[in-house]
């Protein structure tokens, strides 16, 4: 794998060709941890919580909060809107994956997003 860390790649792009192959926020952070030869309690004790919680969100087994995530990004030297996009369009999609309207329902709310965001100006 590239060292995003050095550079190589845009999160952007690495974020992008990972999605093909459905990499999850939890994996794209423990690669670019150990991309960055940081400790699990390093990065765990920077967040300010246990390890055994930094592990649970690398494997996918716990969620970690939005806050966490952009903590995250500047820790990994991420770009924080990037990883932010990858965490909030994986919760989206978990939380709508089992339903047979999801496409539609997408669909619809990226135009209630673009029809709330103008009348709140």
């Amino acid at each position: 794998m590239a060292n995003i860390s050095k550079g190589l790649f845009t999160f952007d792009n690495y974020c992008q060709v990972n999605i093909i192959k459905l990499k999850t926020t939890g994996r794209i952070i423990r690669e670019q941890r150990e991309a960055k030869g940081l400790l699990l309690r390093q990065v765990a004790a920077k967040l300010d919580i246990d390890t055994a919680i930094l592990s649970k969100i690398e494997r996918g087994e716990r969620k970690a909060s939005r806050e966490q995530i952009v903590s995250l990004a500047e820790i990994l030297d991420l770009k924080k809107d990037d990883l932010l996009i990858q965490y909030l369009s994986e919760n989206i999609a978990y939380e709508i994956a089992d339903d047979d309207l999801a496409k539609q329902a997408l669909k619809l709310a990226e135009k209630k997003v673009e029809y709330i965001k103008k009348n709140r100006k």
